[in-house]
């Protein structure tokens, strides 16, 4: 009997060391994996040091209503939406840390994206643009990579898509990296990110857990908050906004609404967008928003976001959305 109990006593502590060797394995591991990463300036999402010091990639996204759902725009960390055309919107999505699997539909170039994109130095793929927008990209040396010109072999038509063309133009992250190393672009950008809070905040601001940006009377953004999950899901038009690759929902963590001033330039009703201005905002997050400021001082400097107290703004971390509207627009936040 003493025999048994003494061979189980050594039984339990071979056991116990090899627990605790594994634990002290797992948690060097835990420790090298978490030195080896870094947090996004886009974002604020941890992710590979080889990753986060990439170049970033600015993605021009069609959303006509013909194009619609767009594939792989919840990869993105950034989405900026713009007037372009009456009554349409278009997107642009800026990515860093992510490597989607199929990017679409995509679509041309404005000069206002141009001015935006400026700000992360980025990959630009889109296709084709507006003269004043393709002469811009000339003048300024963009890192360009144009499915109708001069990179169409990164680029399909999505037949399995039920989209004609102009609408079912696609591409994908390898392709694209593969475009910028062939075409001799820098693989890192020169840009400033923005500021993140340490933890998760609940910004001091009245609430906010429903906004609806009318557009217009025929194009229209609304945001509903998810508390369980604590991001806002997205709505284009009264419809979920759903990733067509992914098949899950677009959200965002963080909302701003930037108002600027916009007018008519030709009759094609392409608009001019005073970017390199300043104006009023909204900052959301958490389900709470705040009255910010926004200036930005030449077409290549940062946007900055204020609040009223003249300090930069802080991110929660994850997906911002960031909605340019006129300073007409109707927005409805309760």
């Amino acid at each position: 009997m003493k025999k048994i109990v003494f061979i189980l006593l050594i039984c339990l502590v071979a056991v116990l060391l090899i627990y605790n060797i594994s634990n002290k394995e797992n948690d060097q591991i835990l420790e090298e994996e978490n030195e080896n990463k870094i947090l996004s300036p886009l974002s604020g999402i941890s992710a590979s040091i080889s990753k986060v010091e990439r170049r970033p990639v600015a993605v021009m996204f069609d959303n006509h209503p013909n194009a619609r759902w767009q594939a792989g725009l919840s990869q993105a960390e950034i989405v900026y939406e713009f007037f372009v055309e009456y009554p349409y919107t278009r997107y642009m999505g800026i990515y860093l840390i992510n490597d989607p699997e199929e990017l679409g539909p995509i679509r041309s170039a404005r000069p206002y994206f141009i001015t935006t994109l400026l700000e992360y130095d980025p990959i630009y793929v889109r296709a084709g643009g507006s003269e004043e927008a393709k002469e811009y990209i000339e003048q300024l040396e963009i890192a360009d990579i144009d499915g109708l010109t001069n990179s169409e072999d990164a680029f399909f038509r999505n037949t399995k898509v039920g989209k004609k063309s102009p609408h079912n133009l696609y591409t994908n992250m390898e392709n694209i990296r593969n475009a910028q190393i062939g075409r001799g672009y820098s693989s890192t950008g020169d840009y400033e990110g923005f500021n993140f809070y340490e933890k998760d905040t609940e910004i001091q601001g009245d609430n906010g857990t429903t906004i609806e940006i009318k557009y217009n009377r025929e194009n229209s953004t609304s945001y509903i908050y998810n508390e369980v999950d604590r991001v806002y899901e997205r709505y284009k038009d009264g419809e979920a906004h759903i990733d067509e690759y992914y098949n899950i929902p677009i959200v965002a963590k963080n909302i701003i609404i930037q108002q600027v001033k916009t007018k008519p330039i030709d009759n094609e009703g392409r608009l001019e967008i005073d970017l390199v201005d300043s104006g009023k905002g909204i900052y959301i997050s958490n389900g709470k928003f705040k009255d910010i400021s926004w200036t930005k001082g030449s077409k290549d400097g940062k946007t900055m976001y204020y609040d009223e107290e003249g300090e930069e703004i802080f991110l929660n971390k994850g997906i911002t959305w960031i909605q340019i509207i006129d300073e007409k627009s109707d927005i409805i936040i309760e």
